[in-house]
């Protein structure tokens, strides 16, 4: 009898799974403990004439009994009972990383860390692509690793986002270039003690020869002391300190440095602010440059990289005011990013649904730098209230983000900037912060 595969989650990364496993000719069981999703709704993703079995709410011994594997999608927790129960019969626990990996071919650059994934991953992924011809996008961006395997060649080149709990189920999975770019406490429901979190992250080394390179943050002191213990060849990236090998800031400039340095470029000519981003920018470059892309490739993307969407985005520059959309600042410590990435006099919108958050740290992360304060949704009286506390007065109230935008435009003199960082989600106003960032382009571009 021929043993299955079963796939455990439905969500985009199990649907990837499974249209894998049935292209290179698995029997593929889809698994799901929520009883209230529609089976017929699940094939249909999965795509005309599938076989899959799907088994939702319970799992039944039979089943169990008739695989040989099983692939966890990245939202499923490893540790539940149902899953120890299959590891202690001895069934091989996979992640969908390393069923991509399984199958893919060409060579892989991973990227993991607590903060700067998304915009590394993206940046990474442009520079590949003015270097090489078959270029995948893949993992924890929104594009499933699994989804883009089997399309790759011998030559291609998969840039991959990885999270920490993708990183819990991978067994040989090898890039030839890795960063882990920072961590910080994040997601301890999950891992349930620092220790687990760290290890997970530290896990995309695990497989690398002296063949392979990894960078690392020199600032993170986790980071910085994990690059002591490995196989792979170490490249750190620093913001703080002139490194006599890796890639630092020196004066403005991204310097890197193997046997001379050279300048690549000041930070100045790139698109992105903030040192979050150069520190990004500097891992993105290292990883390119220890794959062999030559210099002037690098130099010229980077420099052109207008940075993910929603995050401190560029979108235009209208009569000398720069306008920025991080209506990814959905919190107050995301919003403070995106104030402190601000070097011009800024008007900052803000406001919108109540997370019961509180406004004061990002109110004084300010610094200066902000004209005036726009304010519209939920929050606004209570945002208003922390600002006054401190002592900030120049608060103006507006019922729609359109107004918002047309009273910054009226405000603003040619030298400023006017940023969405709204420190607040966005529902209420807009299904989504990605709806709240599109309509603020709209409006900025329709000035």
């Amino acid at each position: 009898m021929n043993k299955k595969v079963l796939v455990f989650g439905s969500g985009i990364s199990g649907i990837g799974a499974c249209q894998l496993l049935e292209a290179v000719g698995k029997d593929v069981v889809l698994y799901d403990g929520n009883t209230s999703l529609d089976p017929d709704g699940i094939k249909t993703q999965i795509g005309e004439g599938t076989k899959v079995e799907v088994v939702l709410g319970e799992l039944s011994d039979d089943v169990i009994d008739s695989l040989e594997l099983v692939v966890m999608s990245p939202g499923v927790p490893t540790d539940l009972p149902i899953v120890n129960k299959m590891r202690e019969m001895g069934l091989p626990i996979w992640g969908e990383v390393e069923l991509a990996f399984t199958y893919g071919k060409g060579d892989v650059l991973a990227i993991t860390g607590t903060n700067g994934k998304t915009t590394t991953t993206a940046l990474l992924g442009e520079i590949m692509k003015n270097y090489k011809e078959s270029v995948f996008v893949v993992g924890n961006i929104g594009n499933p690793y699994t989804t883009e395997a089997l399309h790759m060649r011998e030559d291609s080149v998969a840039v991959a986002e990885i999270s920490s709990f993708q990183l819990e189920t991978i067994h040989a999975f090898r890039p030839c270039v890795s960063a882990i770019l920072n961590i910080t406490p994040d997601h301890l429901n999950r891992h349930h003690t620092m220790e687990n979190y760290i290890q997970a992250k530290e896990d995309i080394a695990q497989n690398q020869t002296e063949e392979d390179t990894c960078v690392l943050n020199y600032e993170d002191e986790v980071t910085r002391k994990f690059g002591e213990s490995l196989k792979a060849k170490v490249l750190y990236f620093s913001s703080q300190h002139r490194l006599e090998k890796g890639i630092y800031l020196d004066c403005g400039n991204i310097v890197y440095c193997q046997e001379e340095p050279v300048v690549v470029c000041h930070v100045n000519e790139l698109k992105l602010l903030g040192t979050h981003n150069y520190e990004n920018v500097m891992a993105a470059v290292a990883m390119a440059a220890a794959y062999g892309v030559p210099m002037d490739i690098i130099r010229k993307t980077i420099k052109e990289f207008a940075g993910v969407a929603h995050r401190i985005e560029f979108v235009c520059e209208k009569n000398g005011v720069a306008y920025y959309n991080d209506s990814k600042g959905t919190n107050p410590d995301a919003a403070i990013k995106g104030i402190q990435a601000m070097n011009r006099p800024t008007l900052l919108i803000g406001g919108g649904y109540d997370k019961d958050s509180e406004y004061e740290e990002w109110i004084e992360s300010f610094d200066g730098k902000v004209k005036y304060f726009v304010l519209l949704g939920q929050t606004r009286e209570k945002i208003a209230e922390a600002a006054r506390r401190l002592g900030f007065e120049n608060i103006i109230m507006t019922e729609s983000l359109e107004e918002a935008v047309a009273t910054c435009a009226k405000l603003a003199e040619p030298g400023d900037a006017v940023l969405l960082s709204p420190a607040c989600a966005s529902w209420g106003m807009f299904k989504n912060y990605e709806e709240r960032g599109d309509k603020f382009k709209s409006y900025v571009n329709a000035l």
